[in-house]
């Protein structure tokens, strides 16, 4: 047998069949081994920690997008007020001062004057 891969997640379908193979397993009312890992305890133990690991999961997974969520509204309302901060300097101070230099805007002044392109000339 190939060794396993434990860090790969196994894919729902294997997960489905495996708890089908369980509630099989449960009809069977003759089964008896002397295997640990294979006994009906170890896998009920065994189920019900995959089910416990897999709520941990969904409720931390839950606060996780909430927290991006709330992560990306504060980054949005900040980007706004720091616009709304640089339309203030430019409109108290205008916009060829060094203040409003200094909040990152570029000076009028220093813009790039567009420059007056060349007419094409066509060969006829």
């Amino acid at each position: 047998m190939p060794t396993q891969d434990k860090t790969r997640r196994l894919p729902p379908q294997t997960i489905s069949q495996d708890i089908d193979s369980l509630h099989g397993l449960q009809t069977i009312n003759t089964y008896n081994t002397s295997r640990a890992d294979a006994s009906e305890a170890n896998l009920q133990t065994a189920y019900q920690a995959m089910l416990t690991q897999q709520q941990a999961e969904t409720e931390k997974l839950a606060l996780y997008r909430a927290a991006a969520d709330a992560a990306r509204l504060a980054e949005w309302e900040f980007h706004n007020a720091v616009l709304a901060m640089k339309e203030v300097v430019r409109g108290q101070y205008g916009s060829d001062s060094n203040e409003a230099q200094a909040v990152g805007l570029k000076k009028k002044s220093e813009r790039k004057r567009p420059s007056r392109k060349k007419p094409v000339m066509t060969a006829s």
